[in-house]
């Protein structure tokens, strides 16, 4: 496996000729793929519960991501999980 440097992004070569790159999951670094991930994929790597909200932190910001979404992994992503709210507050 050899690795270079992109930017800010240290950016490794699998065997698989895939670019490995580092993203944030509730403030620990994990490695994925890069290109289109599913978010159960990310939650996978990240150690998220699968039954937990997984946002994504865009411009400060928190997105939340559906579970049957995907998104575009380039390397340096930040994302952080919470439980589901169980129910509304609504009243």
């Amino acid at each position: 496996m050899s690795t270079h440097e992109q930017g800010d992004t240290t950016v490794a070569r699998s065997e698989h000729g895939r670019d490995v790159v580092t993203i944030i999951v509730n403030a620990v670094e994990r490695e994925i793929h890069r290109g289109r991930q599913p978010v159960r994929e990310i939650k996978r790597i990240g150690e998220v519960p699968q039954a937990d909200q997984l946002e994504q932190v865009i411009d400060g910001k928190l997105v939340p991501l559906a579970d049957d979404a995907a998104v575009t992994i380039k390397g340096g992503e930040e994302f952080v999980s919470h439980p589901r709210d169980s129910g509304s507050s609504e009243g």
